[in-house]
């Protein structure tokens, strides 16, 4: 992380600590004033603090990631008649070259990651050095190192072959190296895994709050199965990107101590899981709210493609989550035009989902492909397809080619989880990302799909003349 992002970002946490999550999740502070991290080692409100900062700033980084992702994916655009760069930025590149410009606007999801990864580890150390029981402690370090892992999940989905910094250094200015993918996501599922152990040890309750999109998941015990089936998605992902069996098993392995329920049949069940809260002033609303985004577009081939159920009309999933909107055109004719908008958030007080268990069945469904049952990858697949997208159950059976089944399962996962940050991840995990729209096929103005996204230029720029491990992949 570059020295001169770390201190922005340090001095933009540390203000954040004066602040409580959400509205409806505020907290009686005797002392609002801004705590010290020698302070917070022996008041426990100042450890409250810290933590609260933790989670606003992971919820912080949602909007932008699925947006970002969203637009990589073909899912949503942005369409701004006055800033053409949140169309072309995404989908053309630098001056038609087809590549994404490192100082431009599609370099998010690096900047608020590392800075919330900097705080977690001053989070760590606080904890370590507090008065504290050792129960609390493990129980502050687990929560701590679930947080770490799912933020550098972040990065690594969204810069795959590039890699990332896993190593935070005391010292801000002192450069950290990169190391491959693979390596990230090992780091990141051994960090799941000591997080268990910990958490295991934490007894009864946080020496904090969590806010309440933890709800279910807001003690030790609980939020392991959280922490599981955040490192089930992380284990896929891995096994997808060369991990192979053991990431397959690992994976599964997880699944199973989540909180997964593959009997659920409507919405209440599939949508049973951690989210992140939003509402009204003095609180940040929902970046993603149909009632305020109005630049949110959705792409039109949601609606050509979306499956018919047996009475002719479409998929309750895309009736459900896209309604009209006024046509809009993308600036100085950089695409195609939508007619098209999201409902999945109509208010600024909605929650945008982390991880649910409609995402969970359909990851099992991946699982149990992979792992050579495909009549089991089948009936989850049936579970979505009737329940939640009102479909009459495939016509794939046990002798149908695994790409048949993978092709079915991006489609109910296109659908599930519309909006909520998988399509491009998903699309480039099965090499697929050239069966993904490209709007304008010809001239400077030609469409690309990018694999990934660059490194920020600012990052770059901290590591000029270094080589090796330090030097910024791609810079």
């Amino acid at each position: 992380m570059s020295t001169t992002s770390l201190r922005a970002v340090g001095a933009l946490s540390l203000a954040s600590l004066t602040l409580t999550a959400c509205s409806q999740d505020t907290l009686e502070i005797t002392n609002p004033n801004t705590p010290s991290i020698a302070g917070a080692s022996t008041d426990p409100q100042a450890l409250q603090l810290l933590a609260t900062g933790l989670l606003r700033q992971n919820r912080n980084s949602r909007g932008g990631f699925i947006t970002e992702t969203g637009r990589f994916g073909r899912e949503a655009y942005v369409y701004t008649p006055q800033e053409g760069r949140n169309t072309s930025a995404y989908l053309i590149g630098i001056s038609g070259q087809n590549r994404l410009d490192p100082a431009g606007f599609a370099v998010g999801s690096w900047g608020g990651p590392y800075g919330n990864l900097r705080d977690i580890f001053n989070f760590k150390n606080t904890v370590t050095a507090s008065t504290l029981s050792e129960t609390q402690k493990r129980a502050a370090l687990g929560f701590a190192r679930t947080m770490e892992a799912m933020e550098l999940l972040t990065v690594i989905s969204t810069r795959d072959t590039i890699g990332a910094v896993v190593q935070i250094n005391p010292d801000a200015a002192v450069l950290a190296p990169f190391v491959s993918r693979d390596s990230t996501y090992r780091y990141i599922l051994s960090t799941f895994d000591a997080a268990v152990t910990d958490l295991t040890a934490g007894g009864n309750a946080f020496p904090f709050a969590l806010h309440s999109g933890y709800a279910g998941f807001n003690t030790p015990a609980t939020f392991v199965r959280f922490n599981r089936a955040m490192a089930a998605r992380a284990a896929a992902y891995h096994a997808t990107s060369g991990g192979g069996t053991a990431a397959w098993t690992r994976a599964r392995q997880a699944l199973d101590a989540s909180f997964i329920n593959i009997t659920a049949n409507n919405a209440a069940a599939y949508n049973v899981g951690v989210s992140l809260p939003y509402s009204a002033a003095p609180d940040v609303t929902n970046p993603l709210a149909a009632a305020t985004n109005t630049d949110l577009y959705a792409h039109m081939s949601i609606d050509t493609d979306a499956p018919l159920k047996p009475d002719g009309t479409k998929d309750n999933r895309f009736l459900a989550k896209i309604g009209p909107r006024p046509p809009r055109g993308a600036p100085a004719g950089l695409g195609i035009s939508s007619s098209l908008g999201f409902q999945i958030y109509p208010a600024i007080n909605s929650s945008i989902p982390i991880i649910r268990n409609e995402e969970l069945i359909l990851l099992r469904a991946e699982i149990l492909l992979a792992t050579g049952d495909k009549a089991g990858a089948i009936a989850m697949i049936n579970n979505i397809r009737v329940n939640s997208g009102g479909l009459a159950p495939t016509t794939l059976t046990a002798s149908s080619p695994d790409a048949d089944v993978i092709t079915e399962i991006l489609v109910q996962k296109r659908y599930s989880l519309l909006l909520e940050g998988h399509r491009w991840i998903d699309m480039r995990r099965y090499g697929r990302l050239d069966q993904l729209p490209r709007d304008i096929t010809t001239g400077v103005n030609a469409h690309f799909v990018a694999r990934v996204q660059p490194l920020p230029q600012a990052e770059c720029l901290q590591r000029i003349g270094q080589t090796g491990p330090l030097a910024g992949p791609g810079c």
